[in-house]
């Protein structure tokens, strides 16, 4: 590590379970970079927060829905930080409710090129910087799955939980396609979690709605998720790549 702290970009970082897991990962020692779409104050306050404990960070623009984007992204963290030692794919959308024969083509491909492509192509740019294949000294990925991606959520939204199925496949097959080359590669699969993914769907009362039916009687917290993501991205998960941890609360 040339005695300098490990690297991590957390894509959609700003809110939800991305700030949580930039807040967290900053506690626990390392440099992140924060990216964000259009809420820049939203991802200053995020770093504002991990500077205050005394961790290092910055903000730095880009919609995984666009290539470009994603490639200035990685050049300002190669800038800023030298190298990358660890990705979260968290950027996501979801949509409003919707059986599939109500979704237009146009809900189809935003969906899976932000869920599906930019995962892709992030993890893309994190596997040249980390690879011994292509010089570097190894990493972790961690994918944003959902129970979704299990129950095929009909009625609701059936195009986010293929598309997540899909992060999930991606998530086997890079992993064994890079394990020789010291990159683990992981996902997290969460279940009903306090964040306003909800209320960008279009359902800002599906918590309440769902909470009497979960097994713990419960939501989860975005630190919840986070505590698992931080697990998988250390040494204590040194053994374990292809897997994707559920948090959802027995669901």
């Amino acid at each position: 590590m040339n005695g300098k702290a490990p690297s991590l970009l957390v894509t959609g970082g700003s809110r939800g379970i991305g700030a949580a897991v930039c807040r967290l990962a900053g506690a626990r020692g390392y440099r992140v970079a924060v990216n964000y779409v259009s809420d820049e104050q939203a991802a200053e306050r995020v770093v504002a927060d991990i500077k205050a404990a005394g961790g290092e960070a910055f903000a730095v623009a880009g919609d995984v829905g666009r290539e470009a984007d994603i490639l200035a992204v990685f050049e300002e963290i190669d800038r800023r930080f030298g190298r990358l030692d660890a990705l979260v794919n968290n950027a996501g959308v979801v949509d409003r409710m919707a059986r599939v024969d109500e979704i237009s083509l146009d809900r189809l491909e935003r969906m899976f090129r932000i869920n599906v492509t930019g995962s892709f192509l992030c993890a893309r740019e994190a596997v040249r910087r980390m690879s011994t294949r292509h010089g570097g000294q190894g990493g972790a990925i961690v994918n944003l799955s959902s129970a979704a991606a299990r129950l095929g959520s009909p009625g609701w939204y059936v195009d986010y939980a293929a598309s997540k199925a899909a992060v999930e496949t991606m998530t086997k097959g890079l992993a064994l396609e890079v394990a020789a080359e010291k990159v683990r590669v992981n996902a997290v699969r969460p279940g009903i979690i306090d964040t306003d993914i909800h209320a960008s769907g279009g359902e800002p009362d599906r918590v309440a709605q769902v909470r009497d039916a979960l097994p713990m009687k419960r939501e989860g917290t975005a630190d919840e998720v986070a505590r698992g993501i931080l697990w998988l991205l250390s040494d204590e998960a040194s053994y374990t790549t292809g897997t994707v941890l559920d948090i959802t609360g027995g669901r």
